[in-house]
């Protein structure tokens, strides 16, 4: 696989390299199967808060929650 990074691009990968005592392609793999893995755990979190605020009893419960945080944090 071949990339044209850019100045940008290839100073940031330098820079993730530099500091993990990585080579570029090593830095460059590494970068890649963080970003995979973040996406899937977003992918993941936005599912979940779907899947909640489709669940009245949740729904009911996390106003009623935020209702007794505000009332405990008093006047302002």
């Amino acid at each position: 696989m071949s990339l044209r990074l850019g100045r940008d691009g290839l100073s940031a990968l330098d820079e993730i390299a530099r500091r993990r005592g990585l080579s570029r392609a090593e830095a460059a793999r590494q970068a890649i199967t963080e970003t995979a893995e973040r996406e899937r755990r977003r992918t993941g979190l936005a599912a979940e808060a779907r899947r909640l605020m489709q669940n009245e009893d949740y729904v009911r419960e996390a106003h009623e929650v935020a209702d007794l945080m505000e009332t405990l944090r008093g006047p302002r």
